[in-house]
């Protein structure tokens, strides 16, 4: 081979390698742009910028282009939750206190020694649904203010005992006024991770209920039993009971059970309950059967 030959062959491998450096340098210089958008991504402080798209695969365009919207999308959600928050905020402050001077007019009328029998009877119809109403408000109001974050479950492990104690002790007049025994006993510590003041809705959501739904002379037994990973709280009661096709219905939102319409309620005690328990990293399962009574676990994780 002549020289000529030779330095064509040098000079096609050099321009040849040449190429593929080129290649890998753009190609680098692509990865660490999408790379870049990546982490900026889920920073949440994704900013648009100007591409020269002759520089950029057809990829990292497109992955551009998806993350400018995504992000303009959570700004918009964002926004959104925020004015859901002011709006309840709004509802909850507007509607207290016309219903808290409802409440009170309604006593003082009552108290009225000339007030007749007929009238009496009304104050008491108007009386009950003004609590009605005063509950249904304050039970959607702490449900949306829990969906939407308003309020958060700070749940820390603690003896659960106190949580457990408060909801039993605010049934406990309404299952006296029924002859309801409630049965338990907490001498020993229990521990638990959870928020007080969210548990003690959670349980006192499933013991009203039970009393709501147990005849008068009936019985409520709450025991705990420990765990290696959770603890568990047993509520059980001796109640109307609940078919087996409502177990999974029971925890939606406004769903009341064909034996429970007869019953006052809005649906929304056992919907809360699982939230609340599922934000503290819990769960619950019903067991139960029509006419004998029902059996609500509670689990909460130690850890």
């Amino acid at each position: 081979m002549n020289e000529a030959g030779m330095i064509l062959i040098l000079v096609t491998i050099i321009v040849f390698f040449t190429i593929i450096l080129l290649q890998q340098r753009e190609l680098r210089k692509t990865y660490n742009q999408l790379n870049q958008m990546l982490d900026e991504a889920i920073k949440g402080d994704f900013q648009e910028k100007l591409f020269d798209e002759s520089q950029l695969s057809k990829i990292a365009v497109k992955l551009k282009r998806f993350l400018a919207a995504a992000f303009v999308s959570k700004r918009d959600i964002q926004l959104e939750k925020e004015a859901v928050k002011a709006l309840i905020s709004d509802i909850s402050h507007q509607t207290k206190t016309p219903i808290t001077n409802i409440l009170l007019y309604i006593q003082l009328l009552k108290e009225e020694e000339s007030l007749s029998t007929e009238g009496r009877t009304y104050a008491e119809m108007i009386s009950g649904q003004s609590e009605k109403l005063d509950f249904l408000l304050q039970t959607l109001v702490k449900t949306s203010r829990l969906e939407t974050g308003i309020i958060a479950v700070n749940a820390e492990q603690g003896i659960i005992n106190g949580a457990i104690l408060t909801a039993i002790s605010e049934v406990t007049k309404k299952a006296e006024d029924k002859s309801i025994t409630l049965n338990y006993d907490f001498e020993k510590d229990f521990r638990a991770v959870f928020d007080f003041k969210w548990t003690t809705e959670a349980i006192y959501n499933i013991l009203d209920n039970a009393v709501k739904y147990t005849e008068k002379g009936g019985y409520i037994t709450v025991t705990a039993k420990d765990y290696e990973m959770f603890l568990r709280l047993d509520i059980v009661d001796t109640g109307i009971g609940i078919t087996e096709e409502d177990y999974n219905l029971i925890f939606k939102r406004f769903y009341r059970g064909k034996a429970a319409v007869l019953q006052e309620g809005v649906g929304l005690g056992l919907y809360l309950t699982r939230k609340i328990l599922m934000a503290e990293g819990g769960y619950i399962k019903v067991s139960s059967k029509e006419g004998v009574g029902s059996a609500f676990s509670l689990f909460f994780t130690k850890k």
